[in-house]
């Protein structure tokens, strides 16, 4: 099924353009299609892939949301907050904000109104998590595109109980469908025994879990 329709075709265009120029500045690397590429580039086509894979009609403003959600994330690094609960959480804050306001200035200068900048902007702030359906499928495309390309480099690097304790995090998070999807995902042995671990709690999630996995 094709995205659905969009305002004016060559303005979403530019905006997604302008939006990769700015992320093609991360000078953090990730391995992509067999070749170091900028992180964020990446990283926001995977979520724009998955956004249109869960809502194939998903609407501008979503589609947007998602080619932007961390643009130029790397501007503010994590080690610029204490490293404590609080720092994170004061580092997350920042880093929403950040995003939405480097979004809205590139959606104004490409033309778009208002009433739309304000709709991405709500989107990159994550607002009304629990009433938006737009939000919980973005949130759903954030969840998933962590477990299919960083929960490997994760559990690799972090701490098995820190691990599954984001797995747990990022499960709860999500809408039963996405957890049907995260579930179809080809995990390597070590990922599939921590997200059998996560998931020993959740009785929805457990048995399919290690069925799915047996069968691999």
């Amino acid at each position: 099924m094709a995205p659905g329709p969009v305002s004016d075709p060559e303005r979403f265009a530019e905006a997604c353009r302008r939006f990769d120029l700015l992320n093609a500045e991360d000078p953090n690397p990730e391995n992509a299609d067999g070749r170091p590429q900028p992180r964020e580039l990446v990283q926001a086509r995977r979520l724009t892939d998955w956004v249109l894979k869960l809502a194939p009609q998903a609407s501008e403003a979503l589609r947007l949301a998602a080619r932007c959600q961390h643009l130029r994330r790397w501007m503010i690094p994590r080690d610029r907050y204490p490293m404590t609960r609080a720092g994170y959480l004061e580092w997350r804050a920042t880093l929403k904000e950040f995003h939405a306001d480097q979004s809205a200035a590139v959606l104004r200068e490409v033309g778009y109104s208002e009433p739309t900048i304000a709709r991405v902007r709500d989107l990159n702030l994550k607002r009304n998590l629990a009433t938006d359906p737009e939000m919980q499928i973005l949130e759903d495309a954030l969840c998933l595109s962590f477990l299919e390309w960083q929960f490997a480099e994760l559990a690799r690097k972090t701490d098995e109980e820190k691990t599954v304790n984001a797995l747990r995090k990022s499960w709860r998070k999500m809408s039963p469908a996405a957890r049907e999807q995260a579930l179809k995902l080809p995990y390597g042995e070590v990922e599939r025994r921590l997200l059998e671990r996560a998931l020993a709690d959740q009785p929805e999630g457990r048995n399919a879990a290690r069925g799915r996995n047996r069968g691999r």
